[in-house]
């Protein structure tokens, strides 16, 4: 299994009560919720929502691997895994300090979009130059 430390960018997320279900664990939704955050704290880095470039998810899963309860901090790797044309695909772990282990893991396809056009644009070459630096940090070569 993978661990944080193949992941560049690592947003800590602490677990609020309100993020639990009738059930007495954090609810689906949050995960996805989670996830965004991890996923705007990535793209931050990359200075791409400055630009006219947006991101738009094309699609996302998650697979819940513990129930996570409150009181917890969760921390959520993020990382590109392939860059295509006009879309990439991040993948995310989702780690609980209370238990120690993985508790999700998650993973979603963005396809860039024009803010002006609204039409799909290909990933600029300054961007992906960013995004392979980034992912070179951990060693992780795309």
């Amino acid at each position: 299994m993978q661990s944080l430390e193949q992941y560049p960018v690592i947003l800590e997320q602490p677990v609020a009560w309100g993020d639990m279900d009738a059930f007495g664990h954090v609810n689906n939704v949050m995960y996805y919720r989670y996830i965004e955050s991890a996923r705007l704290a990535y793209l931050n880095r990359l200075n791409i929502l400055i630009g006219p470039l947006l991101t738009v998810v094309a699609t996302n899963q998650c697979r819940y691997l513990k129930p996570v309860v409150y009181p917890d901090q969760l921390k959520i790797g993020a990382r590109i895994e392939e860059i295509g044309t006009s879309s990439f695909r991040m993948s995310y772990l989702l780690w609980s300090e209370q238990q120690q282990v993985v508790v999700a893991t998650a993973e979603a396809v963005l396809v860039c979009i024009n803010k002006n056009t609204m039409q799909k644009m290909a990933i600029p070459e300054d961007i992906q130059a960013i995004i392979k630096q980034l992912e070179n940090t951990v060693s992780h070569a795309i």
